[in-house]
């Protein structure tokens, strides 16, 4: 299988634009140095040799090839600022450091983002010289595998441009001076590990590989731009040695990205957990919680945490209580060195158990259970009593099977494997060793055999099991990922040190390598085991289970289990699949599932600084209004504030912003009090405040239902006649009004902003030379200058806005010259050649939806009405509108307010004879991506007229520089149905925020 990467994703292009921005009015430019070979030490047995040594001296040397920036730090700072209006993000008050945050949540593309970048960086500016710096040895594989799948990909979108990829190896050290010297472009991979212990490192040493050079003087003279995955786990704090070693390397800026930054410095882009799962970018999370209810009757006690607390020392355990009112509750309890547990819990089950001991000691922490004839030591997390924890984990690894064969009945025939991953405790119990040293298997290994051979008798999977050798099949669908020793064994996973490191190294090849195959049918392999060595750095689209046999010890272990499934899942042909129908990530775990979404919310508002349910004062920045010329711009930081104390003033927020009950109810009655000025912008802002005042929704796995069709609606007459009518596929093609698109070109050329000439800056700094070093502290009196550039070389505008735009040399000419602003081009040309190319660009896309036009694929390409009946349909109770008798469904799955609503009105209103919920397979082809209408609705009036309707009801979440793609997708579909709807066949199609705007025919 080779996987598909697809170069036009909306959210992926913001994020590389927003990097890329931070340097406009930047020269395409790089700087050159010698790199110097040194002279061997002459030879004493012949001095007469002497000179000719002396005269190799000054051996040959290469060429060293740099970045150069020529920005300034104001143009940067005002560069920055653009950038964080655009994005609705807290604006930097300074410009402090050369580190840029990109904060993506997991499974949206990162390191996919991170690479093209450094192509666009490249073919806008001619930066060369790129440093990926890792936190552990898996992530740096899962980068190198990266580069490996995405390079005819990405020579294929930058025109094949020569690139070299390698990761950094103290033993070859002559790829570091490679590094230095090439004039292409050149991508160096190294975990912090191997950079950050200067008094060892070979990095920090003079090496004749690189002619005598330290590497790192190598490194630094090319002014490096850094990229840093998952900082957080790099830097080791502000002046930790992680971020030490990245200050060495002197880089030109520094790229930090992460789902979970812990200091966001200078933040340019934000697609965060709750964007991410309301664009459905990332599989949504539903829970299947193994709780245990009524089984008390054995003594239950399980160590949960120790304590000394000056010089009082305790534990906090969790007993079976009796209560007067509800009878046995588990409850956590502190207790102390003596405590008699049937006193504690008022049970006579636990007669003659005492704690004993309790050591709290760091990492050896334990509490002694005493009782008649022995003791017992449970560490942290460790159960005595209670029920039997292998019974729980059967039914644990019994449940994530038949949730993986349930998703396989249905994924199979749609080219989609199902995989499944498990997370255990010890390795041991998945694969031991006899005394030989062969391999036997664990007892997680033999429950999983003994359950799947269960599951492959029962007749609901048998269309799976045809044909299949039971005991064969059940050993080949399971194996672990593990650190390897150097004798082949398994073990537990650690990196505290380079022995460790190498045993993870060993595994992580294997699985990295194996990425494609698991994906394929042809391997059997479907469910995987691990212990802490799937962590982070891997994860592959089609994990649709994750069990958790262990204890979940922090909140951000939970985010990073779950972060292992999160991808959208592809195909066997390596193309994503999208929407909610196949994309459930179920995660079956020992706490409850109201638990589960709590802890995960708490952890992703400490891991992303997102706080659910506060309004922050720049939160409407990014809310577009339209100027008196027509032109969309952002409201602006100050305007946000002014809407912000508007609503503290109402009481809807309070002094921090955190949400009130009176907005709430505001947003749901639709009565949102807002000043005049912004009542042009009242949709924008009531969906922002929808956002914020809500939470990341979790679904219930237990209350997953399959939606069957109501067979009396779907082979009714009035339903045939409503498919019909909107069955039919199509294709699209654009015809463009060249003279319009060059017109429009001209006119918002001539209308941009004024472009500046090039300027210095002075800048006044005391310098202080100690021990650590020289400190340089800036002075005041720093102030700027115009330069008169007479001389400058003025560079082949029109090859470069060729490459930006496609377009053709003479409309590119016709275009320049008649805006009539070539004079700006000579007075600062890097500055106009990006300001034209963005806004040909911009007027292309306009066109682009402007001059759609459908036509039917044939009279045999058409959705069949039978799809609603083969392609199962899945959704949960709480998002339900139960038993309802005008939809083709029993029931009709919506994913808002406004669509619950919507159904409700479809259902009481007795001119709506019937209607469907599109389903997710009803897709209209646009060039911004498919498209999935809302509705289809059949209308009756006066007993005789049908009207027929399709209709737009979303009251879209997205940021709002998005709201043009989702508009104009809205605008094909309009262009689509409009084809459909003939003299002899009815049809309309819009935007309707109540049905008795459909009925009424008010279709936006």
């Amino acid at each position: 299988m080779k996987l598909h990467f697809e170069p036009d994703l909306d959210y992926q292009l913001q994020a590389i634009e927003a990097v890329c921005d931070l340097f406009r009015g930047q020269e395409a430019c790089r700087t050159e140095f010698t790199v110097t070979m040194k002279a061997p030490a002459p030879a004493e047995s012949d001095p007469s040799d002497a000179p000719q040594q002396f005269a190799l001296g000054i051996a040959e040397s290469d060429l060293g090839v740099g970045n150069r920036l020529t920005l300034l730090d104001d143009e940067l700072h005002k560069n920055l600022s653009d950038i964080q209006l655009r994005g609705g993000l807290p604006p930097s008050g300074l410009l402090t450091s050369g580190d840029f945050t990109v904060e993506m949540e997991t499974g949206t593309g990162k390191t996919y983002v991170y690479l093209r970048t450094i192509f666009e960086l490249n073919k806008r500016y001619g930066f060369t010289k790129f440093v990926i710096v890792v936190p552990s040895v898996a992530i740096k594989e899962g980068v190198y595998k990266s580069l490996q799948i995405t390079e005819e990909h990405f020579k294929g979108l930058y025109s094949g441009v020569p690139y070299d990829y390698f990761l950094y190896d103290s033993n070859k050290l002559g790829e570091v001076r490679n590094f230095a010297t090439s004039s292409t472009i050149q991508i160096m991979v190294v975990t912090v590990g191997a950079i950050n212990k200067k008094d060892v490192n070979n990095l920090y040493k003079d090496s004749e590989k690189t002619g005598g050079e330290k590497p790192i003087d190598l490194i630094k003279a090319t002014r490096p731009i850094l990229i840093v995955d998952e900082p957080q786990s790099v830097d080791g704090g502000l002046k930790g040695a992680g971020k030490s070693a990245l200050d060495a390397m002197n880089p030109l800026c520094t790229l930090r990205y992460s789902a979970t930054h812990v200091d966001k410095h200078h933040m340019v882009y934000r697609l965060d957990a709750v964007d991410a799962y309301e664009r459905r970018l990332v599989k949504q999370i539903e829970v299947a919680s193994a709780t245990i209810e009524d089984a008390h009757n054995k003594p239950f006690v399980r160590l949960v945490a120790v304590s000394n607390k000056r010089g009082t020392i305790s534990a906090k355990v969790e007993l079976d209580v009796g209560t007067t009112t509800s009878g046995v509750s588990t409850q956590e309890v502190t207790v102390y060195d003596g405590d008699d547990l049937e006193q504690a819990t008022k049970r006579a089950v636990y007669k003659d158990l005492r704690i004993g001991e309790i050591n709290t000691a760091k990492g050896e922490e334990f509490v002694e259970l005493r009782y008649p004839g022995g003791e017992k030591y449970l560490r942290i997390g460790e159960v005595h009593g209670g029920v039997e924890p292998l019974a729980i984990q059967r039914e644990m690894i019994r449940r994530t099977i038949k949730e993986h064969l349930d998703k396989e009945k249905r994924f199979r025939p749609m080219g989609i494997k199902v995989l499944s991953l498990f997370f255990i405790d010890t390795v041991e119990r998945y694969r031991q060793y006899d005394a030989d040293g062969n391999p036997v298997k664990g007892v997680y290994a033999t429950i999983f055999e003994e359950e799947y051979k269960r599951f492959a008798k029962h007749p609901d999977y048998q269309s799976l099991f045809s044909e299949v050798d039971f005991n064969h099949s059940a050993e080949e669908v399971h194996n672990g990922y593990f650190s390897i020793d150097k004798k082949g064994g398994w073990s537990d996973t650690a990196e505290n040190n380079a022995g460790n490191r190498e045993n993870a190294e060993r595994a992580y090849n294997l699985i990295m390598k194996d990425k494609e195959k698991l994906l394929s049918f042809s391997t059997p392999l479907k469910f995987i085991f691990s212990h802490s060595a799937l962590k982070e750095g891997w994860d592959n689209p089609n994990v649709f289970q994750i069990c958790t046999l262990r204890d979940i010890q922090s909140e951000r272990e939970r985010r990073q289990t779950i972060g292992r499934g999160l991808r959208l899942c592809v195909n066997q042909n390596g193309d994503r699949v999208r929407g909610f129908e196949v994309n459930t990530l179920t995660v079956i775990a020992t706490e409850s599932y109201e638990a589960f979404a709590e802890n995960l919310q708490k952890e992703i508002e400490e891991d992303t600084g997102i706080r659910f349910g506060i309004v922050e004062e720049h939160q409407f920045a990014a809310v577009a209004i339209t100027s008196a010329d027509g032109e969309s711009k952002p409201l602006g930081f100050e305007q946000s504030k002014v809407l912000w104390d508007f609503l503290k003033a109402q009481q809807y927020v309070d002094a921090k912003g955190k949400v009130q009950d009176s907005l709430k109810q505001a947003l749901k009655d639709g009565l949102l009090q807002l000043p005049p000025e912004f009542e042009a912008q009242r949709s924008q802002i009531v969906e922002l405040l929808k956002k914020v005042s809500g939470r990341l929704e979790i679904k219930n796995a237990d209350e997953r239902r399959a939606v069957p069709t109501r067979q009396a609606v779907l082979q009714s007459e009035e339903f045939k006649a409503l498919w019909d009518r909107i069955k039919h596929q199509t294709t699209y093609r654009v015809d463009f009004n060249n003279e319009q698109l060059i017109a429009d070109c001209i006119n918002n050329l001539q209308k941009a902003p004024a472009v500046f000439r090039p300027r210095l800056q002075w800048r006044k700094a005391d310098l202080a030379i100690g021990k650590s070093g020289v400190e340089a502290n800036e002075k005041k009196g720093a102030y700027t200058v115009t330069l008169d550039e007479s001389d400058i070389e003025l560079p082949d505008i029109l090859t470069d806005l060729q490459d930006r735009t496609q377009l053709t040399r003479r409309t590119l000419v016709r275009i320049l010259t008649e805006s009539k602003r070539l004079d700006d081009f000579k007075r600062n040309p890097q500055q106009f050649i990006e300001l034209a190319g963005e806004i040909i660009n911009r007027c292309k896309r306009l066109a682009l939806v402007d001059g759609i036009r459908y036509v039917k694929l044939g009279d045999d390409s058409f959705y069949a009405q039978e799809l609603f009946e083969q392609q199962e349909l899945t959704g949960y109770l709480k998002n339900m509108l139960l038993n309802t008798e005008k939809s083709v469904y029993e029931h009709v799955v919506y994913d808002s307010a406004i669509e619950h609503d919507f159904a409700q009105a479809l259902e009481h209103n007795d001119a709506v004879k019937v209607y469907a919920k599109l389903p997710g397979w009803f897709r209209i082809p646009t060039p911004l991506g498919s498209y999935n209408p809302d509705w289809a609705i059949l209308v009756e009036q006066d007993g005789a007229e049908r009207l027929y309707f399709v209709v737009e009801t979303k009251s879209s979440l997205f940021n709002d520089d998005l709201r043009p793609i989702e508009q104009a997708k809205i605008d094909c579909g309009t262009a689509h149905f409009k084809l459909l709807a003939t003299d002899e066949v009815s049809l309309r199609f819009g935007r309707a925020s109540s049905v008795d705007d459909v009925i009424a025919g008010v279709l936006n």
